[in-house]
């Protein structure tokens, strides 16, 4: 009974030996690690390792996504002790999921940041686990899908945001979270024939071959069909999802560094992530929540929600037996 558990356990984060299952302690007590996940930096028997990435240097106008991982961290506090609702399932309790902690990196010398990126998390998949990633700007994303196309080939990826983020850049070298998707398809990372922008609300001459479902398009048809065309276009390819919280519309997230209006609300973003139940997941992040510019903290429980959908995806798609590399 979780009330009863509540008045013996605290600090599950630390205390706790297992990966699997519920953990009931007092949501305004306690160490604050993902969904009360074991902190850890052994991913022995780990099959999803939550990992934070405070960076917030590639970005264009308000700055604070440094903070994005410890807000929603805490702001996960609030949905731990049952299993997510709707999926038929506890991938709390199927999948040894650990909270690996934060990238270390030295803020100092940005220009060594992507390398030490993509070497964090292609240790993780050495290790044979998963990775959800609370960022940090977009630019995370790139660094990450260099080392997921080196263990799985050219991905196909489902981005969630208002921009497309493949303005043009042939700088390699440079850092900038509106640039880097153009990179990946440069660089052969992702296949733009398999792969889906969601929610899009700005302009671009250029969509690389990526198909776009905009905003208006998710609110013309809904978002069962805008799912359903998702899975459609990706197909059985190895898939990377990435959630820029900037999807949703300033009305549901103001915490972004870069709010677009006319964007989805919370309850399309559910549906839709839950309509993607199906696809060959291998990984996803959720990004640009600045905690700073919204002191409701509904920018970051949307942004924990996104974390804990992506977690249950990837179960379902164990759950097929498609999840090895």
């Amino acid at each position: 009974m979780a009330l009863e558990d509540a008045k013996t356990q605290i600090d599950h984060a630390f205390t706790r030996t297992d990966l699997k299952g519920p953990s009931f302690e007092n949501v305004f007590g306690g160490a604050a690690s993902f969904l009360r996940r074991k902190y850890t930096k052994d991913l022995t028997g780990v099959d999803i390792a939550i990992t934070g990435v405070p960076f917030d240097q590639a970005v264009t106008n308000r700055t604070g996504t440094r903070l994005g991982p410890r807000a929603l961290r805490e702001a996960s506090l609030l949905q731990p002790c049952d299993a997510p609702y709707g999926w038929g399932y506890d991938v709390l309790s199927e999948c040894a999921i650990a909270d690996y902690g934060d990238l270390a990196f030295d803020y100092a010398n940005v220009a060594a940041f992507p390398a030490t990126l993509e070497a964090h998390i292609a240790g993780i998949l050495a290790a044979g686990a998963a990775t959800v990633t609370l960022g940090g700007d977009h630019f995370i994303t790139l660094p990450i899908l260099r080392a997921y196309a080196a263990r799985f080939g050219r991905l196909s990826v489902i981005q969630f945001d208002a921009h497309t983020d493949t303005w043009a850049d042939d700088d390699m070298a440079r850092i900038d979270h509106g640039t880097f998707m153009y990179k990946a398809v440069k660089l052969g990372l992702v296949d733009p024939a398999r792969s889906v922008q969601i929610g899009i609300r700005t302009d671009n001459p250029d969509p690389l071959g990526f198909h776009i479902l905009d905003a208006r398009e998710v609110h013309r048809i809904g978002p069962e069909a805008v799912a359903a065309r998702a899975r459609e276009i990706v197909g059985d390819a190895p898939c990377y999802v990435t959630f820029d919280i900037d999807a949703l519309d300033p009305a549901f997230a103001p915490g972004t560094g870069t709010p677009v209006w006319g964007g989805l609300s919370s309850h399309q973003a559910a549906v839709m992530l839950r309509g993607l139940a199906g696809i060959d997941l291998k990984g996803g992040d959720i990004v640009e929540v600045s905690p700073p510019f919204d002191p409701t903290g509904a920018t970051s429980i949307a942004g924990a929600h996104v974390a804990t959908e992506l977690l249950c995806l990837w179960g379902w798609t164990r759950r097929q037996g498609r999840t090895a590399g």
